[in-house]
């Protein structure tokens, strides 16, 4: 993921420099791979004291972190300085009725957020919004896709815009594809879906956008006036499948597949709207619609400053455990004040999905003391972790020595036979059956040793094997050897 410096300066203002930020996140948040100057979008003799990291934002974060504000919020409470809330600033004209409905008929989408929007201009977008996608290396296209790629990079919800006079009916459906249903990507590709995927369609069928990429149906082109503005959260196994099967990788698509709050819709539908409003005066809003099926449940999860400490090896006491909530906002009761058990209560935020047991907070808590706290000590292991002996390997292995030291060759025969107690389905018509005895293979291969006997240089064959029998109800494990042309075979445990 690329982070633009100066991108993130607008939400943290009293960010340390550059250098020292990445080295911050490298330490407390994910892996920076790389800090440069951004290559692309200076006017000539322009100077740019804009840097761009490269952090490798692993799965468990990518819920929340994968956007300027998302790693902006983290630093914010990691360093306990000022968070700037842009919200107050997003200014969108009051809305008209709306005739659009959406019908979610399928499970994977979870939600679904539309709006029209009416007599918009596009355009070129203004020079801050072309600088910002540039310096992460995105290609401006117009004014109205730029705003949907902003609000992605910006608070990580992928969003769609589209040409309103294409949509047949004023409905939006989300559901599975047909087997078979052709589309043409924005790319100018054609594919081939199936059932198994998930795409956004008007009422006559035709596809709007899908979970990896938008239509060319409906594109946006310098002639349209009036368009819809969709917004979802779809399932991130069908998704991550979509996108492997159709062997499309796209921004949205790694978002998805890491799976998104359907929280964040509403936020990403304002902060798009207010962008679109900037950049379109003349625009007319009609209201939002929004379905939501199955609200995301409010989850609790509790923990203890004693099972925290012993999980890090490390003694955290109940107050900087209470510092450390207070500044990443968690709503909490603390031990002595409603906590259960003498145990945290925190109310997990809805964008933290990676936040589920003791577990993952003992390791929040760790990263954000820092890992360099925690003492590298070797564990000591008392009887208790003693390995158990396995009797039946031991026995295998004595009497394997004790034959190789008489000078027998071991040997491994065939388990399937001709006749037996335990019939296998799926085998080879002349050997149906598992063996009952290791004497019957062991006797074969006597004779097969006999014949060749000169050609090894062997004055006297001596074999043994040591397997599993399979009786009728039970299975055993024998040992069987020869004494010059006749075969000895013993339950294991009955040889000396």
């Amino acid at each position: 993921m690329k982070i633009s410096y100066n991108w993130l300066k607008w939400y943290i203002p009293e960010a340390p420099d550059a250098n020292k930020l990445a080295d911050i996140i490298t330490y407390h948040i994910a892996e920076v791979e790389s800090v440069d100057k951004p290559q692309v979008g200076l006017v000539a003799g322009e100077r740019d004291d804009d840097f761009i990291f490269d952090i490798k934002i692993l799965p468990n974060r990518a819920h929340d972190l994968l956007s300027h504000q998302g790693v902006a919020r983290e630093l914010a409470s990691l360093l306990n300085i000022k968070y700037v809330d842009p919200t107050p600033k997003y200014k969108i004209p009051e809305s008209k009725p709306t005739e659009l409905k959406i019908e979610i008929i399928t499970s994977r989408n979870r939600r679904c957020m539309g709006r029209i929007i009416r007599n918009v201009k596009v355009g070129s977008s203004p020079d801050w919004v072309v600088k910002h996608l540039q310096s992460i290396g995105q290609r401006s296209i117009n004014n109205i896709v730029d705003a949907t790629n902003l609000v992605m990079f910006d608070c990580g919800q992928p969003a769609h815009a589209f040409n309103l006079d294409k949509v047949k009916g004023l409905n939006l459906i989300s559901k599975n594809a047909k087997n078979q249903q052709n589309i043409i990507l924005l790319s100018g590709e054609e594919k081939e879906l199936n059932d198994s995927m998930v795409v956004v369609s008007d009422q006559e069928d035709n596809v709007l956008y899908t979970g990896v990429k938008g239509t060319k149906y409906a594109e946006i082109t310098e002639n349209t006036r009036d368009i819809i503005l969709g917004i979802d959260s779809f399932d991130p196994v069908s998704v991550r499948k979509m996108g492997q099967k159709l062997n499309i990788f796209t921004d949205g698509r790694k978002r998805f597949e890491n799976d998104i709050s359907p929280e964040l819709i509403p936020y990403a539908m304002t902060e798009l709207s207010a962008l679109i409003a900037e950049m379109c005066p003349e625009a007319q809003f009609e209201d939002i619609v929004d379905v939501y099926p199955v609200k995301q449940p409010e989850r609790k999860l509790s923990f203890s400053a004693e099972k925290i400490s012993k999980i890090l090896g490390l003694e955290i006491s109940v107050l900087e455990i209470e510092n450390i909530l207070k500044r990443y906002n968690f709503e909490f009761s603390p031990p002595d004040k409603g906590g259960v058990g003498g145990c945290f209560e925190i109310t997990v935020p809805p964008l933290r999905l990676d936040l589920v047991c003791e577990e993952d907070m003992a390791e929040e808590i760790g990263r954000i003391l820092g890992y360099d706290k925690v003492r590298p000590e070797i564990p000591h292991m008392s009887d208790m972790w003693k390995p158990k002996i396995n009797e039946t390997r031991v026995k295998i292995i004595e009497v394997r020595e004790k034959l190789l030291g008489d000078g027998y060759h071991e040997v491994m025969t065939y388990v399937f036979r001709d006749k037996g107690e335990v019939e296998v389905m799926a085998s080879a018509s002349d050997k149906k059956f598992l063996r009952t005895n290791l004497s019957d293979g062991l006797l074969e291969s006597l004779k097969l040793n006999k014949i060749n006997s000169a050609l090894l240089g062997l004055k006297e064959i001596k074999i043994f094997e040591i397997g599993t029998v399979f009786l009728k109800d039970k299975e055993e494990i024998h040992v069987a050897y020869n004494e010059k042309n006749n075969i000895i075979e013993k339950n294991l445990y009955e040889f000396n």
